[in-house]
């Protein structure tokens, strides 16, 4: 499959997504936990299909030392034993925060509750943003139909 634009060729495309990196970068080196950043951006891409996404923060979680379990049972998390109290929180904060159109009004107010028990306000904050964020760049990459199976740990950092 090829992908509908390169971004690295497009003038415009690098003007907007050097910002992009930008925020990506900043989420990375918030306190929210690397686990918990890679967990919730693995989840967030599999809900809306993002391929090369999925490949990208698996990839990433399992260069940064995640064991394949817990990548194998991300999408069945509600289920699995694996999982923090914590990372269930963030993982239900990202399936409510993504599934906004099918959840009549968005985020309900016991799934943020459970995710400030487990985060303070500065990793809430990142939490909030990378959920974002993800969407964002799942959309994007969607819309240009780029292609996974290629990503290298490391590739944007």
């Amino acid at each position: 499959m090829d992908a509908r634009l390169n971004f690295l060729a497009d003038p415009t495309a690098g003007k907007a997504l050097k910002h992009v990196m930008s925020a990506g970068r900043a989420i990375r080196e918030s306190p929210l936990p690397t686990a918990t950043q890679e967990l919730v951006a693995l989840r967030v891409s599999q809900i809306n299909g993002c391929a090369v996404c999925i490949d990208m923060h698996t990839k990433e979680a399992a260069a940064g030392g995640e064991e394949s379990v817990r990548l194998n049972l991300v999408a069945a998390w509600r289920e699995a034993t694996v999982f923090t109290d914590a990372e269930r929180a963030a993982l239900e904060l990202a399936e409510e925060g993504t599934r906004v159109a099918d959840a009549a009004g968005g985020v309900s107010d016991e799934v943020w509750a459970s995710a400030a028990k487990h985060y303070d306000g500065e990793q809430l904050t990142a939490l909030a943003v990378l959920i974002s964020f993800m969407n964002m760049a799942n959309r994007l990459n969607i819309i240009t139909q780029q292609p996974a199976g290629d990503y290298q740990p490391g590739q944007f950092h």
